[in-house]
């Protein structure tokens, strides 16, 4: 009976230790830290249980699914679905009524998180668009991202009259995966290219390297020539005095082939711009080369029509 008392009393003394110390925390102000949550993702990311509606709800806060259930007598997408995880190239299917297209096509968009616009591609009509059914409707867009983020797809209504009271658009929120790879362009900057009394010497000397991020394909080295070939330097980089001829009117890559380390490219050229004096058709090959070259398969590069990039 005694040790039972003794038990009892040790028990009694911890219990009221306990309640001690949590008025004394109360009294003072301590509390558990509170989780600051400001949407439905941060919501989801605590654990707090998601009301499987459509679209989903977590507490007070709703998911984005753009404005779907608003365009959904006007416009249906297929694929992507909203927030679904895309990368390119990214085939985006669906359903539209004949009024939303223009010549049985439309413009579509992709943003960043920051809204940059990074991609574009149109969107075509799979039948016959004159009429006010829903018509389906398909398309591919290629784009690359280098780190994982949100983005913003958008199907726009095609507006021939340019009045703003015709514009509409769907916007479809997604997630950009990172699925980028980085490659190089060489440009010209005869700045860099002279000799001790200043004259340009057409040389390789004058080749800079400048990054792009291009989407992952099983044609990289075609893919690489022909964002050479479309030319545009950036702002940042012209003022550095980076400059190329490229684009040149015209000028297309029809094929390659690699066969024992020598690439082969094969280009149209109607307008006759390849060619020129010796000094400019040098840095045109040079580029070229470069750019291919960077590439550890390639070991020579030549062109067809032979005649291209000759003075």
């Amino acid at each position: 009976m005694k040790k039972i008392l003794l038990i009892s009393a040790g028990v009694s003394a911890i219990i009221l230790l306990f309640v001690a110390i949590v008025f004394i925390m109360n009294r003072q102000g301590f509390k558990a830290p509170a989780v600051n949550i400001n949407n439905f993702e941060e919501c989801a990311a605590q654990g707090f249980p998601i009301m499987e509606s459509y679209p989903r709800r977590c507490k007070i806060f709703t998911e984005d699914i753009g404005n779907e259930l608003e365009k959904i007598d006007l416009i249906r997408i297929e694929n992507p679905r909203p927030n679904q995880a895309i990368t390119g190239p990214l085939v985006i299917r669906g359903q539209a009524r004949g009024t939303w297209f223009f010549e049985a096509s439309f413009p579509v968009k992709l943003f960043d998180a920051k809204g940059n616009l990074i991609a574009t591609a149109i969107a075509q009509a799979k039948s016959d668009w004159m009429t006010e059914d829903f018509v389906p409707f398909e398309t591919e867009l290629n784009f690359a991202v280098s780190v994982k983020q949100k983005g913003n797809l958008i199907l726009q209504k095609d507006n021939p009259s340019g009045l703003p009271e015709n514009d509409d658009e769907l916007r479809v929120p997604v997630i950009l995966e990172n699925t980028g790879k980085t490659i190089m362009l060489y440009y010209y900057n005869p700045e860099l290219d002279r000799d001790e009394s200043g004259n340009i010497l057409c040389s390789r000397k004058g080749l800079v390297a400048v990054e792009r991020l291009v989407p992952v394909t099983k044609t990289p080295i075609q893919d690489a020539i022909k964002l050479l070939l479309r030319g545009k330097p950036t702002e940042e980089e012209k003022a550095r005095g980076i400059t190329t001829e490229y684009p040149l009117e015209g000028l297309s890559l029809n094929g390659a082939s690699l066969k024992n380390g020598i690439l082969t490219l094969e280009f149209d050229d109607p307008s006759n711009r390849a060619g020129g004096g010796s000094c400019r058709v040098g840095i045109l090959w040079f580029q070229i080369e470069a750019t291919a070259k960077q590439f550890p398969e390639v070991k020579s590069v030549r062109f067809l029509p032979e005649e291209l990039f000759q003075p």
